[in-house]
Protein backbone atom coordinates (compact mmCIF):
# COMPACT_ATOMS: atom_id res chain seq x y z
CA UNK A 1 0.00 0.00 0.00
CA UNK A 2 1.56 3.10 -0.83
CA UNK A 3 0.83 6.25 0.92
CA UNK A 4 -0.19 9.39 -1.44
CA UNK A 5 -1.41 12.86 -0.57
CA UNK A 6 -4.02 15.56 -2.00
CA UNK A 7 -5.20 18.69 -1.56
CA UNK A 8 -8.41 20.60 -2.38
CA UNK A 9 -6.97 23.82 -2.34
CA UNK A 10 -9.45 26.77 -1.59
CA UNK A 11 -8.95 29.91 -2.78
CA UNK A 12 -10.75 33.63 -2.50
CA UNK A 13 -13.87 32.71 -3.90
CA UNK A 14 -14.46 29.06 -2.29
CA UNK A 15 -13.39 27.09 -5.42
CA UNK A 16 -11.82 23.96 -5.22
CA UNK A 17 -8.48 23.88 -7.78
CA UNK A 18 -8.36 20.56 -10.04
CA UNK A 19 -5.62 19.32 -12.43
CA UNK A 20 -5.85 17.41 -15.31
CA UNK A 21 -3.27 14.53 -15.96
CA UNK A 22 -1.51 14.23 -19.66
CA UNK A 23 -2.04 11.05 -21.99
CA UNK A 24 1.15 9.58 -21.14
CA UNK A 25 0.57 9.22 -17.02
CA UNK A 26 -0.99 6.51 -15.08
CA UNK A 27 -4.37 8.02 -15.79
CA UNK A 28 -4.43 9.67 -18.44
CA UNK A 29 -6.39 12.86 -19.25
CA UNK A 30 -8.23 12.21 -15.61
CA UNK A 31 -8.64 15.05 -13.23
CA UNK A 32 -7.38 14.45 -9.75
CA UNK A 33 -6.59 16.77 -6.66
CA UNK A 34 -2.96 17.82 -6.89
CA UNK A 35 -0.38 15.91 -4.56
CA UNK A 36 1.87 13.03 -3.96
CA UNK A 37 3.74 10.43 -2.36
CA UNK A 38 5.23 10.67 0.89
CA UNK A 39 9.30 10.37 1.02
CA UNK A 40 10.90 7.84 4.16
CA UNK A 41 10.83 10.04 7.05
CA UNK A 42 7.94 12.72 5.93
CA UNK A 43 5.09 12.73 7.71
CA UNK A 44 1.56 12.97 5.34
CA UNK A 45 1.94 17.30 6.16
CA UNK A 46 5.14 17.82 5.05
CA UNK A 47 4.65 15.56 2.12
CA UNK A 48 1.11 17.71 0.53
CA UNK A 49 3.14 21.41 1.33
CA UNK A 50 6.15 20.24 -0.25
CA UNK A 51 4.71 18.53 -3.46
CA UNK A 52 2.28 21.47 -3.95
CA UNK A 53 5.54 23.93 -3.70
CA UNK A 54 6.96 21.29 -6.24
CA UNK A 55 4.19 20.85 -8.84
CA UNK A 56 2.56 24.02 -8.79
CA UNK A 57 4.88 26.69 -6.94
CA UNK A 58 2.25 27.93 -4.75
CA UNK A 59 1.60 28.10 -0.68
CA UNK A 60 -0.88 26.44 0.90
CA UNK A 61 -2.30 26.33 4.62
CA UNK A 62 -3.56 23.44 5.59
CA UNK A 63 -7.33 23.67 7.07
CA UNK A 64 -9.13 20.57 7.34
CA UNK A 65 -7.95 16.84 6.81
CA UNK A 66 -10.82 13.97 5.43
CA UNK A 67 -10.54 10.54 6.00
CA UNK A 68 -8.06 8.22 3.97
CA UNK A 69 -9.64 6.71 0.54
CA UNK A 70 -7.71 3.05 -0.04
CA UNK A 71 -7.67 2.57 -3.88
CA UNK A 72 -6.77 -0.82 -5.93
CA UNK A 73 -6.21 0.27 -8.97
CA UNK A 74 -4.70 -2.72 -10.47
CA UNK A 75 -1.20 -1.68 -11.09
CA UNK A 76 -0.64 -0.53 -7.54
CA UNK A 77 -2.87 0.28 -4.43
CA UNK A 78 -3.01 3.47 -2.43
CA UNK A 79 -3.71 5.01 0.70
CA UNK A 80 -5.15 8.29 -0.32
CA UNK A 81 -4.35 10.97 2.45
CA UNK A 82 -6.65 13.99 1.69
CA UNK A 83 -6.21 17.39 3.21
CA UNK A 84 -8.54 20.51 2.86
CA UNK A 85 -5.96 23.29 2.33
CA UNK A 86 -6.39 27.37 1.45
CA UNK A 87 -4.13 29.46 -0.90
CA UNK A 88 -3.53 32.96 -1.95
CA UNK A 89 -2.19 32.33 -5.15
CA UNK A 90 -4.79 31.87 -7.96
CA UNK A 91 -2.15 30.69 -10.63
CA UNK A 92 -0.23 27.82 -10.40
CA UNK A 93 2.74 26.88 -12.63
CA UNK A 94 1.86 23.21 -13.54
CA UNK A 95 5.38 21.25 -14.16
CA UNK A 96 3.67 17.53 -14.27
CA UNK A 97 0.01 18.38 -15.54
CA UNK A 98 -1.45 20.27 -18.44
CA UNK A 99 -4.10 21.99 -17.08
CA UNK A 100 -5.40 23.34 -14.20
CA UNK A 101 -8.81 24.45 -13.29
CA UNK A 102 -10.88 26.29 -11.08
CA UNK A 103 -14.40 24.55 -10.20
CA UNK A 104 -16.95 25.42 -7.69
CA UNK A 105 -18.56 23.34 -5.11
CA UNK A 106 -21.73 22.42 -6.75
CA UNK A 107 -20.05 21.22 -9.96
CA UNK A 108 -17.10 19.09 -7.99
CA UNK A 109 -18.44 15.62 -8.95
CA UNK A 110 -18.58 16.75 -13.29
CA UNK A 111 -15.42 16.19 -14.05
CA UNK A 112 -13.92 12.79 -14.86
CA UNK A 113 -11.79 11.86 -11.99
CA UNK A 114 -9.60 8.90 -11.67
CA UNK A 115 -11.00 6.57 -8.57
CA UNK A 116 -9.52 7.66 -5.84
CA UNK A 117 -10.39 11.45 -6.56
CA UNK A 118 -13.55 10.83 -7.24
CA UNK A 119 -14.35 9.08 -4.05
CA UNK A 120 -12.45 12.61 -2.19
CA UNK A 121 -14.60 14.48 -4.05
CA UNK A 122 -17.21 12.83 -2.51
CA UNK A 123 -16.22 12.76 0.61
CA UNK A 124 -15.23 16.84 0.50
CA UNK A 125 -19.04 17.51 -0.32
CA UNK A 126 -19.65 15.99 3.28
CA UNK A 127 -16.98 18.16 4.55
CA UNK A 128 -18.38 21.01 7.39
CA UNK A 129 -14.79 22.97 7.80
CA UNK A 130 -15.21 22.47 12.01
CA UNK A 131 -12.63 21.45 14.11
CA UNK A 132 -12.78 18.38 15.75
CA UNK A 133 -10.88 19.70 18.49
CA UNK A 134 -12.11 22.84 20.77
CA UNK A 135 -10.69 26.21 20.27
CA UNK A 136 -9.09 27.78 23.15
CA UNK A 137 -11.79 28.17 25.66
CA UNK A 138 -13.27 32.01 26.44
CA UNK A 139 -13.40 34.01 29.92
CA UNK A 140 -16.33 34.44 31.51
CA UNK A 141 -16.95 37.81 29.72
CA UNK A 142 -16.82 35.79 26.29
CA UNK A 143 -13.27 37.40 25.31
CA UNK A 144 -9.96 35.37 24.23
CA UNK A 145 -7.99 34.64 26.75
CA UNK A 146 -4.49 35.95 27.20
CA UNK A 147 -1.66 33.85 25.73
CA UNK A 148 2.23 34.21 25.99
CA UNK A 149 4.60 35.00 22.70
CA UNK A 150 5.63 31.30 23.16
CA UNK A 151 2.16 29.81 23.02
CA UNK A 152 1.02 32.18 20.37
CA UNK A 153 3.83 31.13 18.11
CA UNK A 154 3.23 27.23 18.92
CA UNK A 155 -0.49 27.93 17.64
CA UNK A 156 0.64 29.59 14.80
CA UNK A 157 3.11 27.20 13.64
CA UNK A 158 0.67 24.36 14.12
CA UNK A 159 -2.75 25.47 13.19
CA UNK A 160 -4.25 22.54 11.23
CA UNK A 161 -7.83 23.44 11.14
CA UNK A 162 -10.11 26.39 9.62
CA UNK A 163 -12.00 27.09 12.73
CA UNK A 164 -8.66 27.59 14.57
CA UNK A 165 -7.30 30.01 11.76
CA UNK A 166 -10.76 31.66 12.52
CA UNK A 167 -10.78 31.97 16.29
CA UNK A 168 -6.87 33.69 16.21
CA UNK A 169 -8.20 35.88 13.72
CA UNK A 170 -11.25 37.42 15.66
CA UNK A 171 -8.68 37.13 18.55
CA UNK A 172 -6.88 39.30 16.77
CA UNK A 173 -9.53 41.96 16.12
CA UNK A 174 -10.59 41.59 19.63
CA UNK A 175 -6.91 42.30 21.18
CA UNK A 176 -4.39 44.00 19.41
CA UNK A 177 -1.50 43.09 21.28
CA UNK A 178 -2.13 39.49 19.39
CA UNK A 179 -2.57 41.91 16.11
CA UNK A 180 0.76 43.15 16.84
CA UNK A 181 2.18 40.15 17.28
CA UNK A 182 0.80 38.36 14.32
CA UNK A 183 2.86 41.40 11.97
CA UNK A 184 5.98 41.03 13.90
CA UNK A 185 5.69 37.15 13.22
CA UNK A 186 5.43 38.08 9.79
CA UNK A 187 9.31 39.36 9.89
CA UNK A 188 10.72 36.52 11.75
CA UNK A 189 13.53 34.71 10.36
CA UNK A 190 11.02 31.28 10.62
CA UNK A 191 9.95 31.60 7.24
CA UNK A 192 7.00 28.86 8.35
CA UNK A 193 5.96 31.25 10.94
CA UNK A 194 6.48 34.52 9.19
CA UNK A 195 4.74 33.24 6.25
CA UNK A 196 1.75 31.59 8.33
CA UNK A 197 1.49 34.64 10.57
CA UNK A 198 1.59 36.96 7.31
CA UNK A 199 -1.42 34.69 6.13
CA UNK A 200 -3.89 34.84 9.07
CA UNK A 201 -3.05 38.20 8.83
CA UNK A 202 -5.25 38.49 5.41
CA UNK A 203 -8.12 36.93 6.60
CA UNK A 204 -7.80 39.24 9.76
CA UNK A 205 -7.82 42.18 7.49
CA UNK A 206 -10.50 40.90 5.26
CA UNK A 207 -12.67 40.77 8.51
CA UNK A 208 -11.56 44.32 9.98
CA UNK A 209 -9.68 46.41 7.27
CA UNK A 210 -9.09 49.24 9.45
CA UNK A 211 -6.79 47.52 11.58
CA UNK A 212 -4.04 47.67 9.05
CA UNK A 213 -4.48 51.39 8.06
CA UNK A 214 -1.80 52.61 10.85
CA UNK A 215 1.22 50.39 9.96
CA UNK A 216 1.17 50.38 6.11
CA UNK A 217 3.29 52.69 6.10
CA UNK A 218 6.17 50.78 8.03
CA UNK A 219 4.85 47.55 5.96
CA UNK A 220 5.62 49.35 2.30
CA UNK A 221 8.65 50.30 3.69
CA UNK A 222 10.44 46.99 4.59
CA UNK A 223 9.00 45.78 0.98
CA UNK A 224 11.93 45.29 -0.66
CA UNK A 225 13.84 43.89 2.01
CA UNK A 226 11.68 40.54 2.07
CA UNK A 227 12.97 37.28 1.33
CA UNK A 228 10.35 35.23 1.82
CA UNK A 229 8.29 35.58 -1.33
CA UNK A 230 4.78 33.61 0.66
CA UNK A 231 4.94 37.04 3.13
CA UNK A 232 5.67 39.35 0.02
CA UNK A 233 2.15 37.96 -1.38
CA UNK A 234 0.49 38.13 1.90
CA UNK A 235 1.63 41.80 2.03
CA UNK A 236 0.68 42.84 -1.41
CA UNK A 237 -2.94 41.09 -0.99
CA UNK A 238 -3.27 43.48 1.29
CA UNK A 239 -2.31 46.23 0.27
CA UNK A 240 -3.98 45.58 -3.03
CA UNK A 241 -7.36 45.72 -1.40
CA UNK A 242 -6.71 48.67 0.92
CA UNK A 243 -7.59 52.19 0.44
CA UNK A 244 -4.22 53.61 -1.24
CA UNK A 245 -5.81 57.50 -0.70
CA UNK A 246 -5.58 56.95 3.02
CA UNK A 247 -1.40 56.99 3.17
CA UNK A 248 1.04 59.47 2.46
CA UNK A 249 1.97 60.23 -1.38
CA UNK A 250 5.39 59.31 -0.58
CA UNK A 251 4.51 55.31 -0.23
CA UNK A 252 2.40 55.81 -3.40
CA UNK A 253 5.94 56.46 -5.33
CA UNK A 254 7.65 53.53 -3.52
CA UNK A 255 4.33 51.42 -4.30
CA UNK A 256 4.70 52.07 -7.81
CA UNK A 257 7.92 51.89 -8.78
CA UNK A 258 8.55 48.12 -6.84
CA UNK A 259 5.64 47.45 -8.49
CA UNK A 260 6.60 48.20 -11.91
CA UNK A 261 10.00 46.26 -10.87
CA UNK A 262 7.79 43.20 -9.87
CA UNK A 263 6.03 43.39 -13.63
CA UNK A 264 9.15 43.59 -15.85
CA UNK A 265 11.29 41.19 -13.80
CA UNK A 266 11.03 37.75 -15.06
CA UNK A 267 11.88 36.31 -11.86
CA UNK A 268 8.88 37.57 -9.96
CA UNK A 269 6.47 34.77 -9.08
CA UNK A 270 2.91 34.95 -11.05
CA UNK A 271 1.17 35.73 -7.34
CA UNK A 272 3.22 39.00 -6.85
CA UNK A 273 2.99 39.66 -10.38
CA UNK A 274 -0.87 39.54 -10.83
CA UNK A 275 -0.89 41.88 -6.88
CA UNK A 276 1.40 44.39 -8.64
CA UNK A 277 -1.18 45.00 -11.66
CA UNK A 278 -3.73 45.50 -9.35
CA UNK A 279 -1.91 47.70 -6.71
CA UNK A 280 -0.81 49.64 -9.91
CA UNK A 281 -4.10 50.43 -10.92
CA UNK A 282 -5.37 51.35 -8.13
CA UNK A 283 -2.33 54.20 -8.39
CA UNK A 284 -3.66 54.97 -11.71
CA UNK A 285 -7.19 56.08 -10.16
CA UNK A 286 -4.73 58.17 -8.01
CA UNK A 287 -2.33 59.59 -10.52
CA UNK A 288 -4.00 59.32 -14.26
CA UNK A 289 -0.77 60.20 -15.45
CA UNK A 290 0.71 56.11 -14.44
CA UNK A 291 -1.68 55.05 -17.20
CA UNK A 292 0.65 55.10 -20.18
CA UNK A 293 3.23 53.17 -18.52
CA UNK A 294 1.13 50.86 -16.63
CA UNK A 295 -0.31 49.47 -20.42
CA UNK A 296 2.85 49.95 -22.18
CA UNK A 297 3.97 47.56 -19.50
CA UNK A 298 1.31 44.95 -19.67
CA UNK A 299 1.29 45.17 -23.32
CA UNK A 300 4.63 43.85 -23.42
CA UNK A 301 4.31 41.75 -20.40
CA UNK A 302 1.16 39.73 -22.56
CA UNK A 303 3.39 38.89 -25.35
CA UNK A 304 5.03 35.88 -23.36
CA UNK A 305 3.12 34.94 -20.08
CA UNK A 306 1.25 32.22 -18.89
CA UNK A 307 -2.52 31.85 -19.20
CA UNK A 308 -3.49 33.18 -15.41
CA UNK A 309 -1.14 36.14 -15.80
CA UNK A 310 -2.83 36.91 -19.34
CA UNK A 311 -6.12 36.51 -18.13
CA UNK A 312 -5.40 39.03 -15.37
CA UNK A 313 -3.64 41.14 -17.27
CA UNK A 314 -6.36 42.03 -19.92
CA UNK A 315 -8.36 42.51 -17.03
CA UNK A 316 -6.43 45.65 -15.95
CA UNK A 317 -6.53 46.59 -19.25
CA UNK A 318 -10.25 46.42 -19.68
CA UNK A 319 -10.65 48.12 -16.44
CA UNK A 320 -8.33 51.38 -17.55
CA UNK A 321 -10.19 51.67 -21.11
CA UNK A 322 -13.31 51.88 -18.95
CA UNK A 323 -11.91 55.07 -17.44
CA UNK A 324 -13.72 58.16 -17.93
CA UNK A 325 -10.30 60.07 -17.96
CA UNK A 326 -7.34 60.16 -20.61
CA UNK A 327 -5.81 57.31 -19.41
CA UNK A 328 -8.03 54.78 -21.54
CA UNK A 329 -7.69 56.98 -24.29
CA UNK A 330 -3.66 56.02 -23.94
CA UNK A 331 -4.26 52.78 -25.38
CA UNK A 332 -5.48 54.44 -28.94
Amino acid sequence: MIDVTCALIRNEDDEILIVRRGENSDHPLKWEFPGGKTEAGESAEECIIREIREELSIDIVICGKLRHVEFDYGIKQIRLIPFVCDTLDEMPLLSEHTEFRWITRDKLLLPDYSGADRIVAELYLDYSGTSTSDPPAQDSAGEAPAVSDEELQAMVNHILRLGEVDWLATSAVENRAVFLKLLEYSFAADKRLAFRSSWILTKICDKNPELIYPHLPSVIDTLEDIDNESVLRSFLRIISLSDLQRINPRHHGMLAELSFRYLRSSETAIAVKAYAMEILYRLTLIYPELAYELIATLKVLLEDSSAGISARGQAILKKLSSLPTDQGSSQK
